[in-house]
């Protein structure tokens, strides 16, 4: 039997609380351990339940979420979905290794769609016993579009194009524009799943299907789904030294 995710409510607004402890009792994997209204009552709660979970609200009495997720930094702290009614504190909700950023008003949908996140994080996490995270790299990427805050998972890329002074990043059906460069970008990936085919594409080579030979030493590299995009000669050795063997 699969242990359930036990998981702990923090909101000083009682409404905000009610909502998502209702939307969590939908949920047959979740085991709700509590419900706080401040971060110095969730501390406690915390160090006497051990969740897996926190849903944890920013601006709160006494400890904010912030700090509270600060003082909780160690190995085998629960996973943070951080629920507020403001965006101004994504990058400092990044920097403290947010799975997700929670926009209120949210919808029932979105709701769900950060529970899955933190599902196959804390899956992750109990199959290595120990925190998901890649020393000295980003595993996420942090996009603010349609007043959302969005935590997107590197491997979850499929695709990135410059686009002028923005990267536009592609995910499934999805297309992200994020106000970077591809230089830097680059950097930030795994260079173990991601290689630059172009001055302007980088692709995740597990989205690779087949390549194909063009005019002028160029290829057609295939994605899964269909998405056609070119390799120039400039990055040909890279994909060789990947594949090992020359093109």
């Amino acid at each position: 039997m699969i242990a359930k995710i036990r998981t702990l409510v923090v909101d000083d607004e009682p409404i905000a609380r009610a909502r998502m402890v209702s939307l969590l009792r939908d949920e047959t994997d979740i085991e709700l351990v509590g419900e706080c209204s401040s971060g110095m009552q969730a501390k406690s709660v915390i160090e006497a339940t051990t969740p897996d979970l926190l849903f944890l609200d920013i601006q709160m009495p006494e400890m904010n979420g912030l700090d509270l997720a600060r003082a909780l930094q160690s190995a085998g702290t629960p996973a943070v979905v951080f629920v507020t009614a403001y965006d101004d504190y994504a990058v400092r909700a990044f920097e403290v290794h947010a799975l997700d950023y929670l926009m209120k008003p949210f919808s029932a949908e979105r709701f769900r769609a950060a529970l899955g996140h933190a599902r196959e994080y804390v899956a992750k996490r109990r199959a290595h016993g120990v925190p998901v995270r890649e020393p000295g790299r980003r595993n996420r990427l942090m996009i603010k579009s349609s007043g959302r805050i969005h935590f997107l998972r590197m491997t979850d890329i499929d695709w990135c194009e410059a686009a002028g002074n923005y990267v536009r990043v592609h995910v499934g059906p999805q297309c992200y524009l994020v106000r970077d460069t591809m230089g830097h970008l680059e950097s930030e990936l795994d260079p173990q799943q991601f290689i630059r085919i172009h001055r302007s594409t980088i692709v995740n080579v597990d989205r690779v299907q087949e390549m194909q030979s063009s005019f002028n030493g160029e290829y057609v590299v295939l994605l899964r789904g269909g998405t056609r995009l070119t390799l120039s000669r400039g990055y040909r050795d890279a994909i060789h030294t990947r594949l090992g063997r020359p093109l």
